[in-house]
């Protein structure tokens, strides 16, 4: 599907797409500033839901009666969306929750039956939990070491560094494409090819970047690339893990039951074949079929053009949060998705999300699920404004007075 011109797109009729952005909190119009956390759901996509629960409700894969049919149709059709979104094929393409189980299946179904003793894993300082906790128990269990490429003030990467650690001891290279608390954008196509030069896996984890930014799978160059769907104006529980055939073909399951089977008797199991054989059990079908009705909504808008929108109100949020007296900004990347954290001094991050919400201001505060990067900058928490394409400028303008009346309370 062709993506509409930019300059024909009227956001405010985007944004109206958007039922929960019409409701007041606290007595205020809702401000949403959270859509790193999880992406709102535009109407097709709650309608889309709700239709298959009303007229399409079955099991997929295992009836040949007209709704089991319907069910199997609409789910691999989610399937083929997806394929088409990120330039891939639809067999390289394994429906699982989401980024987690998707990196959760590449540590244990790809690196635990290959890494040994003096093997290395390299991750970097920004990465979300998802993509830490996995590689630390699958090295307990092989010997193998995590050695972590840092970043500098502003919050990008050191490039030079980052190539210095890839030795010949290192299996894979596991990292961010947008980070989930600067908003950095890492330069994951050069990234991969110099892995690649070196005999190096790559895995990158793409919750931040899929719904923010074009994303070309193919033209990355990865071995792996995962991606959440209620990032992306999904519904939860939804979300894919891409590999290269050749991988998919060697990796053994990682969980076992119905489905990913092609016979089974007490002597041994034939498995079916990828990505089939990854997706054992009744999956989501309702939430992927609200996942291909959200492809349907983002295409034709064109992802460049969500991203340059974003763009127009992240430079507007920064520039006005630079006059506020006493706060901070984490992450100057020259390459940034919409995404500010920050503190103000004097004040805990706790505290200011919770005055922002009475407000009608939603923002998150906390670690954000990146204990190291925090570590890294000295503080336990920050708290992330982070903004979507149905966001407005009134928005950042409304954000930002409620945050000086914030901190004089404060004060």
């Amino acid at each position: 599907m062709n993506a509409a011109p930019a300059a024909t797109i009227d956001w405010a009729r985007v944004r109206a797409d958007f039922p929960l952005l019409t409701r007041e909190v606290h007595g205020k119009p809702l401000v949403y500033l959270d859509s790193a956390n999880t992406g709102q759901k535009p109407a097709n996509v709650i309608e889309a839901v709700d239709d298959f629960y009303r007229r399409h409700n079955a099991n997929v894969s295992r009836a040949v009666h007209t709704l089991g049919t319907e069910a199997t149709d609409a789910y691999e059709g989610a399937r083929r969306k997806l394929a088409t979104f990120f330039n891939v094929r639809p067999d390289e393409l394994v429906l699982c929750s989401g980024t987690t189980f998707a990196l959760n299946l590449v540590a244990y179904s790809w690196a635990l039956p290959r890494l040994q003793p003096g093997d290395a894993i390299v991750l970097t300082r920004m990465e979300h939990h998802a993509n830490i906790v996995p590689w630390q128990l699958v090295a307990e269990r092989t010997g193998a070491k995590i050695k972590v490429a840092d970043i500098d003030q502003a919050g990008e990467l050191d490039l030079g560094a980052l190539y210095a650690l890839l030795t010949p001891d290192v299996k894979i290279l596991s990292l961010t494409h947008v980070s989930n608390v600067l908003g950095t954008v890492n330069p994951v196509r050069e990234i991969c090819r110099e892995a690649r030069r070196r005999g190096i896996v790559t895995a990158i984890d793409g919750s931040q970047a899929a719904p923010h930014r074009p994303v070309d799978i193919t033209a990355i160059g990865c071995d792996f690339y995962a991606f959440t769907g209620h990032k992306m104006c999904g519904p939860t529980g939804t979300g894919a893990l891409w590999a290269r055939r050749e991988h998919l073909a060697a990796m053994p399951p990682f969980i076992g039951g119905g489905e990913m089977i092609k016979e089974v008797r007490f002597e041994g199991t034939v498995y079916n074949d990828a990505p089939h054989k990854f997706e054992a059990g009744t999956p989501n079908i309702a939430g992927f079929v609200g996942l291909g009705a959200a492809v349907d909504y983002l295409s034709p808008l064109g992802m460049a053009n969500t991203e340059a929108r974003e763009q127009d109100l992240l430079q507007h949020a920064t520039e006005e949060l630079d006059k506020v007296d006493g706060l901070r900004i984490f992450g100057r990347a020259r390459e940034k998705a919409a995404v500010i954290s920050f503190l103000v001094e004097g004040a805990h991050a706790h505290d200011l999300a919770t005055l922002l919400d009475l407000e009608g201001v939603a923002i998150r505060s906390g670690h954000h699920c990146a204990h190291p990067l925090m570590h890294h900058f000295g503080v336990p928490a920050t708290c992330r404004a982070s903004f979507a394409f149905y966001n407005t400028h009134e928005e950042v303008d409304a954000f930002v007075a409620a945050l000086l009346k914030v901190r004089r309370l404060l004060a």
